[in-house]
């Protein structure tokens, strides 16, 4: 994770969590391809707000970020325990029907993605299925907060993933945003079976 980019949440963690948008509508399609009650991995939770529908919904979930400043917001927010965990600290093998990684590991520097995604297809069981979103772009750089990020296409997403594990693509698609810092974006959206 990029030092600068951790640190900004670390300070910025209520703010950012008073400004976060309710649950993505992805989110409830997702939920809908994994067993009833089926165990989650969520990545870079931020203020829960996704992980508040999944408990909800009655999935076991173990919650985590990097910030541990965002990790006590979720955690008092859900009333429920959240974990430190930085992407590279993934050790898990084969313990979760679903990984969901909203607008997380866009954070990842581009030369270590493919290997944390190749931890998450490792923690994933055969048939798990795996959401994530980054901002679409053609080169990594940084927003006008300091936040890096890796901008990537469709295409150097495909071979990043490909490096990573067999995975069957179920859906890829794209949506317009406005970010923290009111600049607009293009978010790709990719849903993924671990095969």
């Amino acid at each position: 994770m990029d030092e600068t980019t951790l640190q900004f949440y670390r300070s910025n963690a209520e703010s950012y969590a008073a400004w976060a948008k309710a649950p993505s509508t992805r989110l409830i399609g997702f939920l809908g391809l994994l067993p009833a009650g089926g165990s989650i991995l969520e990545l870079g939770c931020g203020a829960g707000n996704h992980a508040a529908e999944m408990l909800a919904r009655g999935f076991g979930l173990r919650a985590t970020d990097g910030s541990p400043e965002m990790v006590e917001v979720a955690s008092r927010k859900l009333n429920y325990p959240v974990e430190v965990m930085l992407f590279d600290q993934l050790d898990a093998r084969e313990a979760y029907d679903g990984v969901w990684a909203s607008a997380c590991l866009l954070h990842v520097p581009r030369a270590e993605l493919a290997g944390i995604l190749a931890r998450i297809h490792r923690a994933l069981k055969i048939g798990g299925v795996f959401y994530a979103s980054f901002k679409s772009g053609e080169g990594d750089g940084r927003d006008s907060l300091g936040r890096y990020y890796n901008y990537v296409s469709a295409d150097w997403l495909r071979a990043a993933y490909d490096a990573a594990g067999p995975w069957h693509r179920l859906s890829s698609d794209t949506s317009e945003i406005k970010s923290f810092d009111a600049a607009p974006a293009t978010m790709l959206h990719l849903v993924m079976r671990k095969v």
